[in-house]
């Protein structure tokens, strides 16, 4: 049934019920392709927000895949595409590869909204993209670094998977302040496409063994960061406000903020995973014959040091579970 059909419908029950005929409106139906919950607490958050937002309850008929396999997240997307879904929303495991899914959604009727993270293809394939600026995430990032007048720059970059818009965007500036000799990078590696904390402390043991010199961790999630730190706690070296390495991480967890609050990391970059309630209005919104956005829209995001960071932050802007003021998650 096409789209337009569909809306017709809508506005007939709505008809309906000002006549004073009780008709239960149709539920608008939701394929939602997104990563697993355990591939980070930022990951987790989002999940749970599309689960809440996409409810029976809020007038939906929902469905969501969680996988970090692009090839499956394709695949779950064709399904849900072939099933006759309305909307169809993506947060892509790698920004590659989706041209046959976007123009089979385009040729089926299907809406679709990009969430969280970008895909490479032309903006006239998708609806709208409510995302993070990961390039800006990562270049308040470096700003922050750089601002901080170290005596030298060797950093350990700990990327998250490979490909991914996150890892593109916050890796760049590192990159580019490397190109322009502001820093230098004495260690490059990846948590893997779980953004894995073990393989963070992986890159770091490693480089620790092999007697590089660094002062500045860049880990582009919390848990990357909690599991770098776990190293340098192994091996004897300081960090943090007080120690001899810089502490970055992203995604504002509560633990990683506390440990901010604390002095035991340094910055944290926010990149909220609360994108749900906007999309949900948007199409709500449509089903009543407004207009949808066109094109990418920026969630405004922002950065806290030991200097600026907050428990008002920390309980407004914060995810997941807060260990607590003072408490250090190791």
């Amino acid at each position: 049934m096409g789209f337009a059909i569909k809306r017709i419908l809508t506005v007939f029950v709505l008809l309906l019920a000002v006549t004073g005929l009780v008709v239960a409106a149709p539920l608008i139906k939701v394929g939602i392709v997104n990563l697993p919950p355990e591939e980070s607490g930022y990951r987790q958050a989002n999940v749970e927000d599309m689960n809440t937002v996409f409810s029976k309850a809020n007038g939906y008929d929902a469905r969501q895949t969680n996988t970090g396999d692009n090839s499956e997240q394709i695949a779950a997307a064709m399904g849900y595409i072939r099933d006759g879904v309305d909307y169809l929303l993506i947060s892509a495991a790698n920004a590659s590869g989706w041209d046959n899914v976007l123009q089979s959604a385009k040729k089926a009727g299907v809406i679709v909204f990009l969430f969280d993270r970008l895909i490479q293809t032309d903006p006239s394939n998708y609806q709208a993209a409510l995302v993070s600026d990961m390039a800006t995430e990562g270049e308040m990032a470096v700003n922050w670094l750089l601002s901080q007048k170290l005596p030298y720059y060797n950093v350990i970059l700990i990327r998250g998977q490979l490909g991914s818009a996150a890892e593109l965007g916050r890796s760049a500036a590192v990159l580019k302040a490397r190109d322009a000799g502001k820093l230098k990078i004495v260690a490059d590696g990846t948590g893997g496409d779980s953004w894995s904390l073990e393989e963070a402390r992986k890159v770091v043991e490693a480089a620790i063994a092999a007697g590089k010199d660094f002062n500045v961790i860049y880990a582009e999630n919390d848990g990357m960061a909690q599991g770098a730190v776990q190293a340098l706690d192994a091996a004897g070296i300081t960090h943090g406000k007080n120690g001899k390495v810089k502490i970055i991480g992203f995604d504002f967890n509560r633990f990683a903020l506390r440990n901010v609050q604390a002095g035991y990391w340094d910055c944290d970059v926010q990149c909220s995973p609360r994108q749900a309630a906007e999309i949900s209005s948007w199409i709500k919104a449509h089903q009543t014959g407004k207009p949808l956005p066109k094109g990418i829209i920026y969630q405004k995001e922002m950065l806290v040091d030991t200097s600026t960071i907050t428990d008002e932050i920390i309980l407004k802007m914060g995810i997941n579970a807060d260990p607590g003021k003072g408490v250090i998650t190791r």
